[in-house]
């Protein structure tokens, strides 16, 4: 029998994704059961277990595959040859978020996410993951502001960027929540707060 391409198999494990995110978007994590997902993807309990062994698991991957193009776009931001300022830096960041986190969007599982993880050492493995590459990036940051001369020399990378990242889950909260929050207050509020140097260009 000819061997099963790698292709399908990564189009099965995206079909499970999908179906998982569409079941906890609705419905929750701890209301979310397998058997929701079994019927949601269509797939046997045999065929979603050889993929995933539990729900933890694949709220892990969801995790790892919500977060790994919001890590791209900072990144893709914060090594621009001149790094923005961080009311632009939040901006274009926030407007990702939100374009990711509709009625059935990736990150709108971040919070349940974020809870889980507070009990279940499973499923704070690949949460921890995702927000210490997502810190590391804005150390990265904090030290180009600092070499282009927007912060003071001797400035405190690490502190800055255990700092600037709880921005993001404080925007996302108010914008699946409240629903008021855009990101141009995120940038307005910054430039107020963090409006650099005197010489430094808007």
């Amino acid at each position: 029998m000819p061997r099963v391409s790698e292709e399908h198999l990564e189009r099965r494990r995206q079909q499970i994704l999908d179906a998982a995110q569409l079941c906890f978007a609705r419905r929750g994590f701890h209301e979310t059961s397998m058997q929701d997902v079994f019927t949601e993807s269509q797939m046997s309990a045999g065929a979603v277990y050889r993929y995933f062994a539990s729900k933890n698991e694949i709220i892990g991957a969801l995790v790892n595959r919500a977060m790994g193009p919001l890590r791209e776009r900072l990144a893709e931001i914060i090594r621009s040859e001149t790094p923005p300022p961080p009311a632009e830096v939040i901006r274009l960041l926030t407007t990702e978020i939100v374009k990711r986190s509709g009625p059935e969007g990736p990150l709108r599982l971040a919070p349940q996410a974020w809870a889980l993880a507070l009990v279940s050492t499973e499923a704070a493995v690949p949460v921890c993951a995702a927000i210490a590459s997502m810190r590391e990036l804005w150390f990265e940051y904090a030290d180009r502001l600092r070499e282009t001369g927007w912060l003071p020399p001797g400035t405190d990378s690490d502190a800055i960027a255990k700092t600037i990242i709880g921005l993001v889950p404080g925007f996302i909260l108010q914008h699946l929540l409240l629903g008021d929050v855009e990101p141009d207050d995120f940038a307005r509020g910054l430039e107020v707060m963090l409006p650099g140097p005197p010489h430094h260009p808007r």
